[in-house]
């Protein structure tokens, strides 16, 4: 059982991650939140037994084995590297930090520390997409020559917050929903995101100059070339993911989303056959690996890595809309 401590008194802990915890027999020991007040008023609200208001509280308790970082993205760097250096694994929200420097730091802390760090880019859990990365490396649809994501919705009222107002925070529709096309894409092609071309919508949702819908062109490693669709500004569109191959294509519907559920179709020479799926919660599948990975049996769902080429597409994609040129997606890995 690994016991959990909250660096955020966030909403999607309290939608997902701590119900997810709890799930897969994990405890929750502490939540550090930097309002004292709100820190104890969500510990009692989840019943979890200990609220602090600073990171060095919460890393300091030897009771806390594992954190999980929720706060705003440009805080993620200062706490993932001191609860590294605390000896504590790390599940981080996306994106990992606001700057490809920060994001090489932290995985660089966790790799010195000798602890696990992982990124939550929870796509990766769907049965969706897991059906169509083994459909792809089984050759069923031949060589991937194309793909296309709709990955638009409606951003809640009570989500609006700093997604809409703070570019300093990370803000924006890029850096919040096209990281994770890009992950999900990477996790089901097994290939990466050379060069970036996009355009960034303002519809009046956001404020501060951030786009609130974005649309763009991805070109991988292998040639092929992804469409995607990212919105905070649709409240009836339907998300898919499709990937079209030479010898057939798959195409995923409701798939984009947080619950499990969606379908996967296969079309080939023999028709169309709708491929059998195993839903289940996905933050669960990622506290699982992430659970395996501590105990030496394999790897995070997600890696700080993989969290870097997230990161760096994205930021990739925001230099394009804003600049209206192609961009290379650079790691520096």
């Amino acid at each position: 059982m690994t016991r959990w401590g909250l660096i955020g008194a966030s909403t999607i802990a309290h939608e997902w991650v701590i119900d997810a915890i709890r799930a897969v027999g994990g405890e929750i020991v502490s939540v550090m939140s930097t309002s004292a007040e709100r820190g104890a008023s969500y510990a009692r609200d989840h019943g979890i037994a200990k609220s602090v208001a600073t990171v060095a509280d919460l890393l300091g308790d030897p009771d806390v084995q594992a954190v999980y970082v929720s706060t705003t993205n440009e805080l993620h760097c200062d706490q993932v590297i001191a609860a590294a250096r605390a000896g504590k694994h790390i599940l981080c929200e996306k994106p990992l930090a606001t700057s490809l420097e920060d994001a090489r730091a932290m995985v660089e802390a966790a790799k010195d520390a000798g602890v696990v760090m992982a990124t939550n880019h929870h796509l990766r859990g769907a049965a969706t997409h897991r059906a169509m990365r083994d459909a792809i490396a089984a050759g069923r649809i031949g060589k991937p020559l194309a793909a296309r994501v709709c990955h638009a919705g409606y951003l809640p009222q009570h989500l609006q917050g700093w997604r809409l107002e703070r570019p300093e925070a990370g803000g924006g529709v890029i850096l919040d929903i096209t990281v994770h096309d890009t992950d999900t894409l990477r996790f089901i092609l097994g290939d990466d995101p050379a060069e970036a071309i996009a355009f960034g919508q303002y519809g009046g949702m956001a404020k501060a100059g951030l786009e609130d819908a974005a649309m763009g062109v991805l070109r991988f490693k292998s040639g092929l070339i992804a469409q995607f669709h990212d919105g905070f500004t649709t409240k009836y569109a339907v998300t898919g993911l499709e990937v079209h191959g030479s010898e057939g294509s798959l195409i995923g519907r409701d798939c984009m989303i947080q619950k499990p559920g969606g379908t996967v179709t296969l079309r080939n020479a023999d028709g169309e056959t709708e491929l059998p799926l195993e839903h289940r919660n996905l933050y669960e599948n990622t506290l699982l690996a992430f659970d395996e990975a501590i105990a030496g049996k394999g790897a995070p769902l997600c890696s700080g890595e993989d969290g870097i080429w997230s990161l760096a597409t994205g930021l990739a994609v925001v230099k394009a809309a804003q600049a209206g040129t192609t961009v290379a997606i650079e790691t520096g890995l």
